[in-house]
């Protein structure tokens, strides 16, 4: 039995012009072509497929799904790969479920007891469950830093991603404490806590000022890294702004 390329659409979720593009990058291509010019899948198309689709919503690249497919021959062999990387996706997100939940449990009952809003939640992993590649995604205004980044980590253990984890959320505890102490975001201890972070990242590469500045905006522009700094403390991520704001103008500019 065949199936159109329509009709493949329609049951898989997948456009036509993406069904299309598989094929011309060579990664999925039909069973063959019939005279009116449409393609149509066979069921080990459609397997293959199914492990495309896996593999995508796993995250993975379609330059290493292809790489992964050509050493995978047997399809039981390959789907049992896939459900063990089902498993431990399924064991990253209830491990950032449960971050998430302690988050929300902390924050309700410091509304509940009336704490003031400058109130420091002091998790001892806030990335716990978000992958590197995650963290590079948020980086996607800054290919350069991005690259060097993911070089770093591409050499790193999971231990050392985790310890690396730990000490930004470190970091950011501590620059919640100086907002809390009421100092102001040029003040001398928290313009020492932005060099410290600065010089971290010129270790990576050369930083100009335009571009720490401009990752200083992110801090609120960028959502991912606006909750980050929220969840620790409110205002935290227009504080971390603010500060490279003094920083650049008074020590890059």
């Amino acid at each position: 039995m065949n199936w159109p390329i329509a009709e493949v659409a329609r049951l898989s979720g997948v456009t036509a012009r993406t069904l299309r593009h598989y094929d011309e990058i060579g990664l999925l291509p039909p069973a063959g072509i019939g005279a009116n010019g449409h393609r149509y899948y066979e069921e080990h198309q459609l397997l293959r497929l199914q492990q495309i689709l896996v593999l995508r919503a796993l995250g993975v690249g379609l330059p290493e799904v292809g790489r992964i497919l050509a050493e995978e021959i047997d399809e039981v062999d390959a789907l049992r790969g896939h459900h063990r990387r089902l498993l431990a996706e399924r064991d990253r997100l209830e491990a950032l479920a449960g971050t998430v939940a302690r988050t929300i449990a902390e924050l309700e009952q410091s509304r509940k007891d009336g704490t003031p809003m400058t109130a420091i939640n002091r998790p001892e992993n806030l990335f716990e469950g978000i992958r590197p590649s995650q963290y590079q995604e948020s980086l996607r205004d800054f290919p350069g830093h991005a690259e060097d980044v993911a070089r770093r980590v591409a050499a790193m253990t999971p231990q050392d991603v985790e310890a690396g984890q730990r000490e930004r959320t470190a970091q950011m505890i501590l620059l919640a404490e100086l907002m809390a102490a009421g100092h102001p975001a040029d003040a001398e201890p928290v313009q020492a806590r932005i060099d410290a972070q600065y010089r971290a990242l010129t270790e990576l590469r050369a930083v100009s000022a335009e571009e720490y500045r401009a990752i200083g905006r992110s801090c609120v522009g960028n959502e991912a890294w606006r909750a980050a700094y929220e969840t620790i403390a409110p205002g935290l991520a227009a504080y971390q702004r603010d500060a490279i704001e003094a920083y650049v103008a008074h020590r890059l500019g």
